[in-house]
């Protein structure tokens, strides 16, 4: 069977490139006489793995050296409970709740301490970025929270919050290396690596050092304390390393194609293909506010439940496989990450076009 267009949320799509090599480093990466699945994280040639692959994120995301980057498991969910663990000093911060997973890890904050929320889009099905340019933020919160894709209704913050100086943290799982990004602007930034940089099972911490605390909350796991990671630099107990290294190569893949400037060109591209053919559509919409929409995940409706049912099943048949939307919000939704090629989203828009004239 010849691979489809897959346009899952995540796990999601990765380079051809990089599976094939991975495939051919599978019973021996670089005359070592075993797998990466087999190796020891205690090894010389993992390493040099973990190594290359966090010198090479440094270069991509430009990340000043007073920056940790941490290679940890329990996906972004587990996040949202170390975050409030380790950065909750006073016991209270700021959420804009701007979609499902920004909501979970709101409410995940609520165990630990006070969490706010700042501001919210739930009154219009999340379908909008809210203006964050004069939050009530108080003196004594200890960070500002945003989810910065939202991958399940398709929005992406264009302007940062205005924080008022308190540390932002901000959750990029599914705009994770689509852009350029100024690292210096976030405290925290985190996201799980299965929508837009490799396997699903590793989240990625990059953290301002002197965030970095022994006086966390009391309770919080040994394995949750970002110090214990930190001062072990990834390896206090045996890592995800076969993400580390597909990640490793995704990296090396981003740095050959022109870098994150180079991917969010290609990604407007894609991007306009696709919103250009909703805006024009007469069977098809799209749902988020234009000036908010998300190069990474476009979400549309027919406004017949019956008749999207219809276009998912004839899509899969026709190799454009995961487009049903997400069980909360239903319809459709294709999400286009750096290793969608274009020539998937413009197979995409004409076969979205034969549908259209044959159900109109």
């Amino acid at each position: 069977m010849s691979r489809v267009f897959n346009f899952s949320a995540g796990p999601a799509v990765l380079p051809e490139e990089v599976l094939k090599e991975a495939a051919e480093e599978m019973l021996d990466y670089r005359g070592c006489g075993m797998s990466v699945m087999e190796m020891s994280h205690r090894s010389k040639v993992f390493d040099d793995i973990i190594k290359e692959a966090e010198a090479d994120i440094r270069t991509l995301m430009n990340i000043p050296d007073n920056y940790k980057v941490l290679f940890l498991q329990g996906g972004a969910s587990q996040q949202f409970a170390a975050i409030p663990m380790n950065l909750m000093k006073n016991k209270k911060a700021g959420y804009i709740v701007t979609g499902q997973w920004a909501k979970k890890a709101f409410q995940e904050a609520k165990m630990y301490g006070e969490a706010v929320e700042l501001a919210s889009s739930a009154d219009k099905t999340f379908s909008y970025i809210p203006d964050c340019s004069d939050l009530p933020i108080t003196d004594d919160m200890d960070y500002v929270y945003i989810c910065e894709n939202n991958t399940i209704y398709g929005t992406k913050y264009k302007t940062l919050p205005n924080t008022k100086g308190k540390d932002l943290v901000a959750d990029v799982s599914s705009c994770f290396l689509s852009e350029p990004v100024d690292v210096s602007k976030y405290g925290l930034i985190y996201g799980g690596v299965q929508k837009n940089v490799g396997p699903a099972g590793m989240v990625i911490v990059i953290i301002r050092e002197d965030l970095i605390r022994d006086d966390v909350l009391p309770g919080t796991p040994t394995m949750l304390k970002y110090k214990t990671q930190a001062d072990n630099d990834s390896l206090y107990n045996t890592p995800p390393c076969y993400d580390i290294y597909i990640c490793g190569k995704v990296f090396k893949w981003l740095l050959k194609n022109g870098g994150l400037s180079a991917m969010k060109e290609t990604n407007e591209k894609k991007a306009k293909i696709l919103y250009d053919y909703l805006d024009s559509s007469k069977l098809f919409k799209g749902t988020v506010r234009k000036e908010d929409r998300s190069l990474m995940n476009v979400p549309f409706v027919t406004g017949n439940e019956e008749l999207d049912a219809k276009f998912v099943k004839e899509a899969t048949a026709a190799g454009f496989v995961n487009l049903k939307g997400h069980r909360t919000v239903g319809g459709m939704r294709a999400s286009i990450y750096n290793a969608m090629p274009i020539k998937g989203v413009e197979a995409l828009v004409d076969f979205m076009k034969k549908f259209e004239e044959a159900n109109s």
